[in-house]
């Protein structure tokens, strides 16, 4: 079961030069659609000049939520090859934005192709990568006589705690790794009797949801 995801842990960039022509690649770690817009909104005002800003963005586990613009390019000469790359290296959460400057050659669908290609790929091999796990989140409720056993179950299935609440009962939220999710499970659906209950949430595909 696929229990992590990699993506980059700071910006990257790179330039790469064809035929006069001059294309800047910029990699970004993103979490949602809305920083896209942001980091695109930064870079068409610090390059108005620019003859296009192409891009593509990859978001979710699965590597299934994304979005190309070719920004008057002939279709799939910049966004797809730009994507290609991202997926090349595994990444996900991940833009890429390349500034072409036209320097008064055209180079041809074959030509751009490789010219977006080569950009993002000089971009993404600067990158410093982290591998992330991927969580379901449980809410789980029981009594006082049940702490040190959950507090068991924190240690055994290596769960982040993120919140708890402790009034006439108990209360507690914690984030466990895909892969312990069904053992986890199962030790919590086998404690019913004594009281403990609980809510799980499963992480759906796409990370910026959540």
């Amino acid at each position: 079961m696929q229990d992590t995801y990699k993506m980059m842990t700071a910006p990257t960039e790179a330039i790469f030069r064809d035929k006069g022509s001059k294309f800047l690649a910029y990699a970004y770690p993103v979490q949602t659609e809305d920083e896209v817009k942001a980091r695109l909104q930064d870079l068409r005002k610090q390059y108005f000049d620019a003859t296009h800003h192409c891009y593509a963005y990859l978001l979710g586990y699965r590597q299934d939520y994304f979005r190309v613009n070719d920004d008057g390019e002939p279709n799939h000469t910049a966004g797809t090859p730009i994507l290609n790359q991202i997926k090349a290296q595994g990444l996900t959460n991940t833009l890429v934005v390349v500034v072409r400057y036209f320097g008064g050659t055209k180079l041809g669908v074959t030509g751009l192709i490789n010219a977006y290609k080569s950009a993002t790929a000089l971009a993404l091999q600067e990158a410093s990568l982290v591998e992330k796990p991927i969580q379901s989140t449980f809410i789980i409720t029981f009594g006082y006589p049940q702490m040190n056993q959950i507090m068991r179950f924190v240690r055994e299935y290596e769960a982040e705690v993120a919140g708890q609440a402790l009034t006439e009962t108990c209360e507690i939220t914690l984030k466990v790794r895909l892969g312990l999710v069904p053992a986890l499970r199962k030790a919590l659906t086998d404690l019913a009797y004594e009281g403990i209950k609980f809510d799980e949430k499963q992480e759906g595909n796409v990370l910026y949801l959540f």
